[in-house]
């Protein structure tokens, strides 16, 4: 598996696409100082989705088993299925040049994206925002409770990068169809 970039299937089942953000998420060896990605995964507005496993560049030694065992990526995998940061990268400015991607966990993200392209020795061709910049207050109140609607929908059985940027995405679809006001899904 090291790498897909097909239509997701619950596309067909979804609302439709129009209007909504692209969302990334990323996979980490754990959190805090020393931690890195090894698993980044978007959507685009029309469903496509993308993912792709990172194998740790040398320096990148921070392990946490907890982690481990939350997103079910073992070092073993990422030496077997990941491509290199230098790779991914080029291929994330391919894939989303010139675009505004959201995360829902902005400062953590921002660091791993900043140290995958720094590893890499390239700039990112895209801005990172976070999610909640698409929503009023009270659209962003809502948000929790409409991820975890969405995700018992979808059954989503593995907890990876492209499947949570998707579950974000359809989450901030259904705040936006549920009483938030039209300011709310303005994507500028």
């Amino acid at each position: 598996m090291a790498s897909s970039a097909d239509r997701d299937p619950a596309a067909d089942v979804d609302p439709p696409h129009d209007g909504l953000p692209c969302v990334l998420d990323i996979e980490a060896s754990g959190f805090g100082r020393g931690s890195y990605p090894i698993e980044i995964g978007f959507v685009l507005p029309d469903g496509t989705a993308y993912c792709t496993l990172i194998v740790p560049d040398e320096g990148w030694t921070h392990w946490d088993g907890d982690a481990e065992r939350m997103h079910g990526i073992s070092r073993s995998l990422l030496q077997r299925h990941g491509r290199s940061a230098r790779e991914v990268a080029l291929e994330l400015n391919q894939r989303l040049a010139g675009r505004t991607v959201y995360c829902d966990n902005w400062a953590h993200d921002y660091a791993w994206l900043a140290r995958l392209f720094e590893s890499a020795a390239i700039n990112p061709s895209f801005k990172l925002r976070h999610l909640r910049e698409l929503m009023s207050e009270n659209a962003a109140e809502r948000f929790d409770d409409a991820r975890e609607i969405v995700a018992r929908n979808l059954q989503l059985r593995r907890h990876r990068a492209s499947s949570d940027a998707r579950v974000l995405q359809l989450s901030v679809a259904k705040v936006w169809r549920n009483g938030a006001s039209a300011s709310d899904q303005s994507l500028a």
